[in-house]
């Protein structure tokens, strides 16, 4: 099966910019259903940066589940503070049916092995439930949709996977809940790094793909990076999770290799000011 990724313009009205990107893949409506629900791993390492999917294309992604029965927004404990608190960065969009979930409260769990160690993962992340990765386009070359997954882990102290093996934990992660139904890669603006202080360049661009690892490459390839050489691209592609060759992902919108022609030379500004730059003027109006 050919891995299908939507490169759409991020507009003001970010659900039809999702539900065009989503149209463009074949829709989701064998994940919008009565009976399933849909879990949305946000990210969100600092709540004092601006690092991760905005209000609005969470927005989106929960309005386009409008069949689902109950829409969990997922975070786990970091030493940056609890899920629960930086789950507040989306407290706009809860309700009844779209509710906040720390995974670290979680009591009902299930035990999986994770780089040789057992881990309990909340119960809500497995099959049926559907999945969904949202997370921001970085230049950082350990990822994005797929390194969001490592907030799966419960435990407040992470660190000690990065020492073991990261890439490994987040793909044992990731076959042990059954894989990413949905990706979706947030490119409001492309963030140089990961550090609070950390360049960004306005793009206004969404990434949307049913396979992540699809995504990833896609995302790496707009910000100049090999997706070859990305360690968990590539040891997704080793174990045949996903497809990380640009070359055989079919994407649908705006070509790859227009986007890096226009963000190039604003990424290599950013890099030398170190502070955020928007879009010139003429750039922003030529319509991709």
């Amino acid at each position: 099966m050919v891995s299908k990724v939507a490169v759409v313009d991020l507009t003001q009205d970010a659900a039809g910019s999702l539900g065009q990107a989503l149209a463009l893949i074949g829709g989701i409506n064998d994940l919008n259903t009565q009976t399933r629900n849909v879990v949305i791993k946000v990210g969100v390492f600092d709540p004092k940066a601006k690092h991760h999917s905005s209000v609005d294309v969470v927005d989106a992604i929960i309005k386009s589940f409008n069949k689902a029965p109950t829409i969990y927004l997922a975070e786990s404990d970091n030493y940056r503070g609890t899920g629960s608190e930086r789950l507040q960065i989306w407290q706009k969009l809860f309700s009844e049916r779209a509710v906040p979930f720390n995974l670290s409260e979680d009591k009902n769990t299930r035990p999986v092995k994770v780089i040789e160690e057992k881990v309990r993962l909340s119960h809500i992340l497995f099959k049926p439930n559907v999945l969904v990765s949202t997370h921001i386009l970085r230049t950082f070359e350990r990822g994005s949709v797929l390194k969001n997954l490592f907030g799966l882990i419960p435990d407040k102290k992470k660190a000690k996977y990065h020492g073991l093996g990261l890439e490994q934990a987040i793909l044992d992660v990731y076959e042990a809940v059954g894989g990413v139904d949905l990706a979706v890669l947030d490119g409001t603006r492309i963030t140089l790094g990961v550090m609070p202080n950390s360049p960004t360049v306005d793009a206004n661009i969404l990434l949307v793909g049913r396979d992540a690892i699809a995504v990833e490459a896609a995302g790496a390839a707009i910000v100049g990076n090999d997706p070859k050489k990305i360690p968990i691209i590539k040891q997704a592609m080793d174990r045949g999770l996903g497809e990380g060759n640009i070359d055989k992902i079919k994407i649908f919108g705006t070509p790859i290799e227009q986007l890096k022609e226009k963000f190039e030379p604003l990424l290599s500004a950013a890099k030398k000011t170190k502070k955020p730059l928007a879009k010139k003027k003429s750039q922003a109006k030529k319509k991709t």
